[in-house]
């Protein structure tokens, strides 16, 4: 284990064996640093949802009581520390629900949506993070001014919703993951705006002098903007700058929300008791840069073709340009939309459940998944308040998970690290 939180740390820098000099042992120290990761989780969803005005009481308290949980030598508890951490989880839950009722209240329910990657010409502005709030706010401010406006990454879901892609000029989706915005950004011409992660400190001489940042963003160098009624500063450097080129590119879909989805329940159903859609998988999660990430390109492509791919979050950049065809009109690929809209998921899998008379654990249903950051980590908790067995997680086990906690999660969810794609889609298909 590996622990500074007190005075006492060893030598004044961290206790480092196996147990600290208050006794905390690695298992303690690997689930409250679980629990402070979830919370950062949930604060992100929570932050997103109270600038929609929605709050709830309830995930505030738990906020105040998980963080004190964490405070040195508060509790030694083994199980009371599990305990938390799957409440963690489900208070993640409320969070998504609630952030999902703001967007849907604000922007309507999301319906699928054939979204350009190409590029129309013109002055331009692009668009990263996940607050759909900025974004609507920007579209009103640069209607008529002969502006576009793009997303990027984890705004693609964006133009699934009827009051986003109302505007003409919400032109298309640019570029892909977040990872590769030094490059993406470096070749957009145009002003860009970061409202929330994953936003990268520029290279040196490449877009800085034409990135700005709002809210909770902050990138040493970049423009501010203080308040997201007032875009004209960013509106001013985008008109100032090189216009993008026309270019034709595929197009790619997104707005399969749960109410989209469950309006084709009674064709997915029949398509099941028919024995045309065999088995379903959500592949999705977080990307990144670190090798390893092919592992979900390569295993949605080995997906069978009676098989139906969900999907959400950035992770969706690995393969969501591949043609995967549809079963009986419904297509085979099927874009949730953001990390936050793993609410989605839970609602589609768990009327899947309700119609088929079992629980979830008894849909021929695998989730693949991959993780990057704390938010991911408050989704992977809320899956596992649900009790949802048999998941597939990597690329890479999670640092902070010491070794017998992973087994625990092991025994009692049968959570399991992604191997080899091809000998881990034939275990799935076996079972």
């Amino acid at each position: 284990m590996f622990c500074y939180q007190c005075e006492q740390a060893v030598g004044g820098t961290g206790c480092a064996k196996s147990v600290g000099v208050c006794g905390k042992n690695e298992d303690i120290q690997s689930l409250q640093d679980t629990l402070l990761y979830g919370l950062k989780g949930i604060a992100a969803y929570a932050y997103h949802a109270r600038e929609l005005g929605a709050v709830d009481k309830e995930v505030d308290a738990f906020m105040h009581e998980a963080l004190f949980k964490t405070v040195t030598n508060v509790s030694f508890d083994l199980n009371q520390h599990i305990e938390m951490v799957l409440k963690c989880g489900y208070i993640n839950i409320k969070v998504m629900e609630l952030l999902d009722k703001a967007h849907t209240q604000k922007f309507g329910n999301p319906v699928p949506t054939e979204v350009d990657t190409g590029t129309k010409k013109g002055p331009c502005i692009l668009v990263t993070g996940h607050d759909l709030l900025d974004l609507y706010e920007l579209l009103k401010q640069t209607e008529g001014t002969g502006v576009n406006v793009y997303t990027h990454s984890e705004m693609l879901p964006a133009h699934g919703y009827p009051e986003l892609k109302k505007f003409k000029h919400l032109a298309g989706n640019y570029g892909g993951a977040w990872q590769e915005q030094k490059k993406e950004f470096k070749a957009f011409p145009g002003a860009i705006l970061a409202t929330t992660n994953c936003v990268l400190i520029p290279l040196e001489n490449t877009y800085l002098d034409r990135l700005f940042t709002i809210g909770v963003t902050g990138v040493p160098g970049s423009m501010r903007i203080a308040d997201r009624k007032d875009f004209s500063e960013l509106i001013k450097k985008a008109k100032s700058l090189p216009s993008l080129h026309e270019s034709s590119s595929k197009k790619i879909m997104t707005g399969f929300h749960h109410t989209a989805v469950l309006g084709l329940a009674d064709k997915i159903i029949h398509a099941v008791k028919s024995g045309k859609i065999k088995h379903f998988f959500l592949i999705g999660g977080c990307d990144g840069a670190k090798p390893g990430r092919n592992y979900y390109t390569e295993f949605a492509e080995m997906v069978p073709k009676d098989c139906v791919i969900l999907t959400l979050a950035c992770g969706k950049y690995r393969f969501n340009k591949l043609d995967f065809g549809d079963i009986d009109g419904i297509p085979r690929l099927l874009d949730i939309g953001q990390c936050n809209n793993a609410y989605s998921a839970i609602k589609i899998a768990e009327a899947l459940a309700g119609a088929f008379k079992t629980d979830v654990n008894g849909l021929p249903l695998t989730l693949v998944l991959s993780w990057f950051e704390q938010k991911a980590v408050a989704i992977l908790l809320s899956l596992l308040s649900l009790n949802i067995k048999g998941m597939y997680i990597g690329p890479t086990p999670p640092a902070f998970l010491s070794k017998n906690v992973f087994s625990v999660l092991h025994e009692k969810f049968d959570l399991r690290l992604i191997g080899n794609p091809k000998d881990d889609l034939e275990k799935i298909l076996k079972k």
